[in-house]
């Protein structure tokens, strides 16, 4: 007898460990860095028109997906698959897909724990950004000091997941992503008060499409909209971890008495606030 699938503790666990799959470096690395590339707020509309065209049904369908198997990418094509059809097949895209981002994932995430003890050692003391780069190349030069966090990284998350979906998942995402917030909005005062803080919120708030068509000659200008707009839609995909799989697990914790729509706009939203 199949032994009972534990459940999530409260919806609010739900929403902030779906969101905080969504929510990483997409948001609090990339996004900032193409907007910037891209012309600012401009490319904000064009990244938010993806986001509610195309992120966000894909968001509802792996949700169905989730909800209707109750199982993750792994088995809920089997599950669902009509008789003599082989929807399963695709399951080892999704589960590649999954198993090459927590590759990347892992990896940084080494950095950062190797950043976080440099920094409460005092090693970027009095350092220029030439600097704090040197640091880091000395880390990449440094291959059992990568696997050495690495490693650790993997040990953490093998302790969470091993304390079970409430004790362990639930508890701590709820922990760090409160950590993330508290984070954010400091990083947020700090920004507008720097020097030139009104010109920079000028560039990111007030649309300049002009900014889109920058170049000499019609040619360059297409070029460089379209390099935009690609940019843009990729963002919306990666931003929601979409096209994976990595969300039906997600959704096979949604009770039948929510709707798919507003818990994939309530995830959006969150993911998008944290983003802009």
């Amino acid at each position: 007898m199949e032994s009972q699938r534990e459940r999530l503790g409260s919806r609010l666990g739900f929403i902030l460990i779906s969101a905080g799959c969504a929510i990483g470096l997409g948001n609090v690395w990339r996004f900032p860095y193409i907007t910037g590339q891209y012309g600012g707020a401009a490319f904000v509309l064009i990244y938010i028109l993806f986001l509610v065209m195309f992120s966000l049904p894909l968001l509802v369908m792996e949700f169905s997906v989730g909800r209707a198997s109750r199982k993750g990418i792994a088995r809920s094509f089997d599950v669902l698959e009509p008789a003599g059809t082989r929807w399963h097949a695709f399951k080892w895209i999704g589960l590649a897909g999954n198993y090459l981002l927590m590759m990347f994932y892992t990896v940084v995430a080494g950095w950062m724990l190797s950043y976080v003890r440099r920094s409460a050692t005092g090693t970027f003391e009095g350092l220029d950004a030439a600097g704090v780069g040197a640091v880091f190349n000395q880390l990449l030069a440094s291959p059992l000091e990568q696997v050495f966090w690495l490693a650790v990284v993997v040990g953490i998350g093998l302790a969470v997941t091993g304390a079970g979906l409430q004790r362990g998942v639930e508890r701590v995402t709820k922990i760090m992503m409160g950590a993330l917030f508290v984070v954010l909005l400091m990083l947020c005062v700090r920004a507008v008060t720097l020097p030139g803080a009104e010109a920079g919120l000028e560039f990111y708030l007030v649309p300049d499409f002009g900014k889109l068509f920058a170049g000499d000659g019609l040619g360059a200008q297409l070029s460089t909209f379209s390099e935009a707009v690609y940019a843009a839609m990729a963002q919306a995909f990666f931003t929601l971890s979409i096209g994976i799989g990595s969300m039906s697990i997600f959704g096979s914790y949604i009770g039948k008495d929510r709707s798919l729509f507003g818990e994939a706009l309530r995830i959006g939203g969150l993911d998008t606030a944290v983003a802009l």
